[in-house]
This record gives C-alpha cells, sequence and structure tokens, in this order.
C-alpha cells in the first residue's frame, strides 16, 4: 500500500523535491522536520539514510554518518521479545522491500551505552510522480513511558490477584467490576457469578443500609478504613471481616467507583473474645485474692502476739495460697502448661504438704494419702488450701511433724453426696491439753466449711496424735 491521498496526497514538487535527493536541504519541509519532537529519518530507495533530525539522533544516542548508515540509525535493534533484530530485517527495511507502510509494529533500539529505548516505527515508502520508489520516511515514537506504565500495572494487577485479602471494585451504582482470587476464596464466587451483579449480593438483609452510606462517603471522596461488619458467602453462611474501602479516580480525577478490601476476621473476634475471657477471669481472681488477704491479715492480728509473729504467719499463709493457685493456672486461656479439667484435692495435700515432707526416716514419706480423690476449684481451692496450710503448721509446731520419726495419714472417703477427709498424725509428742481459744485455725473452719462449703469439722485430740475429720457435699469442692 502507497502513502498516496490518505496520507501525505500524491508526491508533489516538495516531494519530488525530496525524492530527488532525498535531502531536505533548506526547504521549509526541513526545518518543520527538524522542529519536530518526534524522531524522524529519511532513506533513499536502498535504505541508505539521506537525513534524521535531532530528535532521532536523541532517540539513538549518537549521530550515524548520512549517507553510510543503513535503514536505521540505531546502534543495535532488538524485538520486544529480547531477540536480535538485523537492521536489514528492521520495519523500515521491510517497507522498502515490499513498497508499503509497515504499522503495528515493536522495536528496541540500544544505544551506544547500552541503554535500551522501546519505540514504535511508522515506516512509509516515498514515491515520485511516476510511481517509481525513491526512498521512506520513518517516524519513531519512544514509548518507554508507556511500558513503564504497563510494566507497573502488571505488577499491580499480579500483587491483587496474588494477595491473601479479598480485593474487589464496583461503580457508583454498586455494581461488581473487579474481583480476585481472595475475594474467591473469601466469599465462594468465581468472578463470572459476581462481576457486573450488586454488591448487595454479599450483604446480609439486616445490613443493606450500610451500602447506601458507604457510596455516599464515597462519593464525596472519603475512604473508610477498619470498618468492621458481617457478609454473606455464596453458601449463605456468614463471616466477620474487616473492610477499607477507597474512591477511584479516573485520569481526569472525576469519582468512578471503588475499591474495597475484605479481610476474614473470625480469627481475630475470636482472639479478642478469649481476651476478654481471660481479663473477667484475671478481675475475678484478683479481687477475690485481695479479699482474702485481707481476711488472712484480719485472721492473723488476732493469734499475733508480735508484729513479727503477725508478718511471719501472714507470709506463710499466702505462700501457701500461692501454691495451691499454681496448679490452677493450667486451667487458665492461653497457658503453655498441659491442660487439665481442675486441680484435685490429692494434688493439693501435696502441694501444700511438700515443704514439711522433706526430712523422711528410714526411707518412709511423713505424709500418706489414701482413698479416692476429688476435683476442687474455685473458692472451696482457696479455703482447703488455707486449711491444709493451718494442720501442717500445727504439726510441725507442735503435732507429729514436730519430731523426727512423726508422720501423718490422710485418708478420703465419700459416700452419699459426702466427702470425707481425715487428717491423723502419728509418732509426734504425747497430747495432754488443747487451748480453748478460738485461733486462727478454728475461725478458718467456722468461716470455710461451716459457713462456705456447709460442711462440718471435728478435732480429737488423742494421746498418740491429734485427728481432724472435715466433711463437705461433694458437689461444694467445684463452687
Amino acid at each position: 500500500m502507497r502513502l498516496e491521498d490518505e496520507r501525505l496526497g500524491r508526491a508533489d514538487t516538495t516531494v519530488r523535491g525530496v525524492g530527488a535527493s532525498l535531502v531536505p536541504g533548506d526547504s521549509d519541509a526541513r526545518r518543520v522536520l527538524d522542529a519536530l519532537a518526534a524522531a524522524v529519518y529519511v532513506t533513499d530507495a536502498a535504505g541508505k539514510i539521506t537525513y534524521y533530525n535531532d530528535a532521532a539522533a536523541a532517540l539513538w544516542g549518537y549521530r550515524p554518518k548520512l549517507g553510510q548508515a543503513y535503514w536505521c540509525g540505531s546502534w543495535k535493534l532488538y524485538w520486544p521479545d529480547g531477540g536480535p533484530l538485523p537492521h536489514d530485517q528492521c520495519p523500515l527495511a521491510v517497507a522498502l522491500r515490499e513498497g508499503r507502510p509497515v504499522r503495528g509494529v515493536e522495536a528496541v533500539a540500544q544505544r551506544p551505552d547500552g541503554t535500551l529505548v522501546p519505540f514504535i516505527p511508522y515506516p512509509t515508502p516515498i514515491f515520485d510522480a511516476a510511481d517509481r520508489l525513491v526512498g521512506a520516511v520513518n517516524m519513531l515514537v519512544d514509548v518507554s513511558d508507556r511500558r513503564e506504565i504497563e510494566r507497573a500495572a502488571q505488577r499491580l494487577s499480579a500483587i491483587v490477584e496474588s494477595a491473601e485479602d479479598a480485593i474487589l471494585a464496583k461503580d457508583l451504582n454498586g455494581v461488581i467490576t473487579d474481583w480476585n482470587s481472595g475475594a474467591e476464596r473469601l466469599f465462594g464466587y468465581v468472578a463470572d457469578e459476581v462481576v457486573g451483579k450488586p454488591v448487595t449480593i454479599l450483604i446480609p438483609p439486616d445490613r443493606l443500609d450500610e451500602e447506601p452510606e458507604i457510596l455516599r462517603r464515597i462519593r464525596r471522596g472519603e475512604r473508610v478504613e477498619h470498618f468492621d461488619t458481617v457478609r454473606r458467602r455464596k453458601d449463605g453462611s456468614l463471616i466477620d471481616i474487616g473492610l477499607t474501602i477507597s474512591p477511584i479516580r479516573n485520569t481526569a480525577g472525576q469519582i468512578v467507583g471503588a475499591s474495597k478490601v475484605a479481610r476474614d476476621i473470625t480469627e481475630r473476634r475470636r482472639a479478642q473474645e478469649r481476651r476478654d475471657l481471660l481479663l473477667r477471669e484475671m478481675d475475678h481472681r484478683i479481687k477475690n485474692l485481695f479479699t482474702l488477704a485481707g481476711g488472712i491479715v484480719t485472721l492473723s492480728a488476732r493469734s499475733a502476739e508480735t508484729s513479727a509473729e503477725l508478718a511471719s504467719a501472714v507470709r506463710e499463709r499466702l505462700a501457701a495460697l500461692a501454691r495451691a493457685h499454681d496448679l490452677t493456672l493450667s486451667r487458665v486461656p492461653g497457658s503453655e502448661r498441659p491442660a487439665e479439667p481442675s486441680t484435685t484435692l490429692h494434688a493439693l495435700i501435696r502441694v501444700i504438704t511438700a515443704p514439711y515432707d522433706d526430712d523422711q526416716s528410714e526411707g518412709r514419706a511423713r505424709f500418706a494419702i489414701t482413698g479416692p480423690d476429688a476435683p476442687v476449684s474455685g473458692r472451696a481451692l482457696s479455703g482447703f488450701a488455707l486449711l491444709l496450710h493451718e494442720f501442717a503448721t500445727n504439726a510441725a509446731k507442735y503435732g507429729a511433724l514436730s519430731t523426727p520419726t512423726g508422720r501423718i495419714e490422710v485418708e478420703c472417703s465419700e459416700g452419699d453426696g459426702q466427702f470425707t477427709l481425715v487428717w491423723t498424725e502419728r509418732g509426734g509428742p504425747t497430747v495432754q491439753n488443747h487451748s480453748k481459744s478460738e485461733g486462727f485455725g478454728s475461725l478458718l473452719a467456722r468461716l470455710t466449711v461451716t459457713n462456705q462449703l456447709g460442711g462440718e469439722l471435728s478435732r480429737d485430740w488423742r494421746p498418740e496424735g491429734l485427728a481432724i475429720r472435715l466433711s463437705v457435699m461433694r458437689d461444694r469442692l467445684s463452687k
């Protein structure tokens, strides 16, 4: 196809003049070509370059000698895929060889310094008045910026498509226009099922009023961040999500739609609920411990005769509570300890009496625990810990644990909903008398066993040692 009426018109005297020498000289045509920002050069019928403007020299990165360079002034040429492009096969050489303009082709010029410049050529053969091929003119359009934009768009598209979050776009009427793989995973719809449909297919009926407000804010150019809500999957199930919504603008800066980034926050919600539960549990426990500590100080003060005795008693009783409390930490959410349903009474006895069981006689443990075990938790745990601590402390001061050979037997039994613990001391000093006053142990027994647990506690001061019988309703051990 020749460059005729539909391009520059049939060759006139100016074109014929160029056709004669293919050098515009001082003509108006040359001044026009020199002033163009686009790279333009001219060759004769053999492909020898007879003219180029400054823009062409800038694109090539150097100035080839006129009459010596052929087909293109570029140092080297490549196809867009990186393959070498010989000069005699470049688009202008094809235009001359086939006598037709070449369009829709891209190439890459390499400058002497190694810089690569992608460009689109527009080679067009030139004919004289007798329709003889006399040369060609070529315009090279640098598309480096466009290529960079295209690469950036491709990178962005790849990022959006591979994102774990659901990313979708909608127009100002709420119609879905774009849908990535993350959205498919989150909501269960493939793109073909939702593109072109209203975004309300994802919104539960009781939350449909959210969409008009979101669109109003988007039209005002506002960005909606950290919006937690509920959306509906394809299978009808509901999911907690966090939304970030941003306006989409066209090249003129006009708002034409909105992009949405949706993230599944189900685990975050569950973690928040677990944290809230833990905080409530901590609050409850701390208040109980403060109340219990206050009670220990008050009761200890009634039987202590000196400040040192009071400090020692309070310290030891609080330490016993700490050891008992340590048994329950495994039940706190998030604890690294193995999960257990509850502490047991046998475990509590072993923990409280452990400090007194380090001196064994003839290889025998000083404590023996027999009978059935039972779970113990809640307020009952603190009460039993203090009672057992008092039993062991008194035994160490006055009873079986005050002698090297003394031993204590703890026998458990149950029946008719009752759980009974019998603490029997043997091998201690002979019991001759006992105080009739109400000490800490008696106060604690009355407040804990009788009032709190609805049980009974009795003591039998036998000559061979003290025997304590504690009986409570079994179901009260976990309250």
